[in-house]
């Protein structure tokens, strides 16, 4: 959701938005354990303050101050609205660490003013204008990462895009199109007009049971009505606007959804969570920092947008040197390794029993069947 405003501004949710930030959000005591039992603390080495900068996120800026920058709403006395509804911050502001009080605050230690570190008032032109804020805010996690996952490509339940409309012709028989062809869409339409066309794609199945719990269908392009199915006419004419791959007869169309809100705050979910890692979306076998993984688990099972996940390597059974012999001393006993925990996910795109997450921190790669589960 975006904030609006006409006249002067200032480039945060409002002044008093901002002086609440200032005085409520931040003034959180010394760090409580969170019901989930991590212990939030500080570096030894935090710094004193940090200018907020162009290039910067919020899961950095924390990441200076504490030992685990996912729980920082715990840190600043977040409640679960202000998680879903966070506040702006902007470049230019400058964060403080209060350490006689062991809280984080835009607010100078010591200062009265409640409006101290807060950008400048931004001047607009007398005539009537809106003008959105929080455009140039300091985004929680690297946007261009997950950018091209808000709206595509898309987790569907089985058999959920049976009811969507389809190319059911092309002009002359062609069999694939591109930019700018024309296209004949048969199915009901429910007075959209822009629409995304998608081709069902890969099924995800879950390491636990081994099942197919969704499919991901594969993004292919856009297209736009021109005209609806006239008296006696059984197709829809659009126009294609967009082209990553050459669509054909059978393609799917849903509509556009609306660029969904970036403001994201980790936390951990509401309720306990064990997770796998089922698919790459780079097609790997193998992810990285800054990529972006499928785990089955979602809204149904009490995951939520923000929610932060540790990743765990499944501990291996290998062979005991020392152990005893098995039966008839024949064959060797064996011992179970721990699961490793080595990084973080931040799950910014839910579903049903699926979701999307960034690899945040990790020391190894992520592969597929790894656990990822609550923060302990």
């Amino acid at each position: 959701m975006k904030n609006f405003s006409t006249g002067a501004v200032r480039p945060l949710a409002g002044r008093v938005a901002m002086a609440a930030l200032a005085s409520a959000m931040f003034a959180a005591p010394a760090v409580a354990a969170p019901t989930t039992g991590t212990h939030c603390s500080f570096r030894p080495n935090a710094p004193d303050q940090h200018v907020v900068i162009k290039r910067d996120t919020l899961w950095d800026i924390s990441g200076a101050f504490l030992e685990h920058p996912w729980c920082w709403p715990q840190v600043w006395g977040m409640n679960r609205d202000e998680i879903r509804n966070p506040h702006w911050i902007y470049p230019g502001q400058v964060i403080y660490f209060d350490r006689a009080h062991g809280r984080l605050t835009l607010v100078k230690p010591g200062s009265n003013d409640a409006e101290a570190g807060l950008p400048p008032v931004t001047k607009l032109s007398p005539q009537v204008r809106t003008e959105a804020l929080g455009l140039d805010a300091v985004p929680s996690i690297p946007s261009s990462a997950i950018e091209p996952f808000l709206t595509q490509p898309l987790v569907v339940e089985p058999r959920e895009l049976d009811a969507a409309p389809r190319i059911a012709a092309t002009p002359e028989t062609r069999v694939y199109l591109g930019e700018g062809d024309r296209i004949y869409v048969r199915g009901p339409l429910n007075g959209a007009t822009s629409f995304q066309v998608f081709r069902p794609g890969k099924e995800l199945v879950d390491p636990d049971t081994g099942k197919v719990v969704a499919h991901e269908a594969a993004y292919v392009g856009a297209a736009k009505l021109v005209r609806e199915a006239g008296q006696g006419v059984d197709v829809h004419t659009f126009t294609v606007t967009r082209s990553v791959q050459e669509m054909g007869i059978g393609d799917r169309l849903l509509p556009t959804p609306p660029m969904p809100l970036r403001n994201y705050v980790p936390h951990a979910p509401a309720t306990p969570i064990a997770a796998r890692v089922m698919a790459m979306a780079n097609e790997s076998n193998y992810a990285v920092q800054s990529q972006v993984v499928t785990v089955n688990r979602g809204a149904l099972d009490g995951l939520d947008v923000g929610s932060v996940l540790q990743l765990y390597h499944l501990g291996k059974t290998i062979p005991d040197p020392g152990g005893s012999k098995g039966f008839l001393g024949i064959g060797k006993s064996t011992m179970r390794m721990p699961d490793e925990q080595y990084g973080e996910l931040f799950i910014f795109r839910v579903f049903g029993h699926v979701s999307y997450g960034l690899v945040m921190q990790v020391t190894l790669p992520v592969e597929i069947g790894d656990v990822a589960k609550s923060p302990e």
